[in-house]
């Protein structure tokens, strides 16, 4: 089966910790809105990210495409988490035999860089070709309101 995988990276206006204090789901879900809503267990909502514990299933997340329609369900796993740096994400789902989510946030004279990069690999094998242009357009989306939010600007890559 073929992997996936691409990145998007933001300069932001803002100090590093300010990003690490929206790494909570509800900040992630604040990121995705309009077009996708994680679900979660309450202990984990407004729990911050570095605080859950690594290398174990944590929950199961339904996604909900513009926050109502389950199309997706995703066992969340989180690989490791960088103090002050980022975390990693390694997780699977209904569709995804992997999914792999890096987030690090770098900081730089005038703000921080927000880096994801992510990888995934489908069950179903050409269904990775029609996803790829829809989670790139999430991982868009993202950016994009972090930039609205903090100011600064993207890169290609």
């Amino acid at each position: 089966m073929d992997a996936f995988r691409f990145c998007r990276s933001s300069d932001l206006a803002v100090d590093v910790d300010v990003i690490l204090a929206t790494l909570t789901l509800t900040g992630v879900n604040a990121e995705l809105s309009p077009l996708v809503r994680m679900t979660a267990p309450a202990a984990f909502a407004q729990r911050p990210l570095q605080e859950w514990p690594e290398r174990q299933h944590l929950f199961t997340s339904w996604i909900l495409l513009l926050g109502v329609l389950p199309v997706d369900r995703h066992a969340f796993y989180l690989h490791s988490v960088t103090p002050g740096r980022g975390f990693v994400e390694t997780s699977s789902s209904t569709l995804n035999a992997l999914w792999q989510h890096e987030r690090t946030i770098i900081p730089l004279a005038a703000g921080c860089r927000v880096t994801d990069v992510v990888e995934y690999r489908c069950r179903l094998p050409l269904l990775g070709y029609l996803l790829n242009p829809v989670y790139k357009l999430v991982f868009w989306h993202r950016h994009r309101y972090l930039r609205s939010r903090y100011g600064g600007h993207g890169h290609a890559r």
